[in-house]
């Protein structure tokens, strides 16, 4: 089924002044109104984006990033926080190096 992209529009819009709202009337930090706003925001967002793709093969300029992300983030190891004693010379010589080496 097919959701009308006019239709979606308008609860996109409803959605951003809803979560407007929770926002400046939020109750600290925590606040869940605030977080089912969001939620009910990125759904919102995720099916105009589609209705407006597959009816009009268009997009809008933005994307949501996946809440896993930031789990995944913490367990990546940055490049300035290897320890190069951790390679012998053997390991270094089998890198592959330059930028056409990929």
């Amino acid at each position: 089924m097919t959701v009308d992209p006019r239709a979606a529009l308008d609860r996109l819009i409803a959605a951003l002044e809803a979560h407007y709202n929770a926002v400046v009337s939020k109750h600290g930090d925590d606040d869940p109104a605030v977080d089912d706003a969001y939620d009910v925001l990125a759904d919102a967002f995720e099916v105009y984006d589609d209705a407006l793709g597959t009816v009009h093969g268009e997009a809008t300029p933005f994307y949501l990033a996946e809440e896993d992300d930031e789990e995944d983030d913490e367990d990546e190891v940055d490049d300035d926080e290897v320890d190069e004693d951790d390679y012998d010379a053997d390991d270094l010589a089998d890198e592959p190096t330059g930028l056409g080496s990929r």
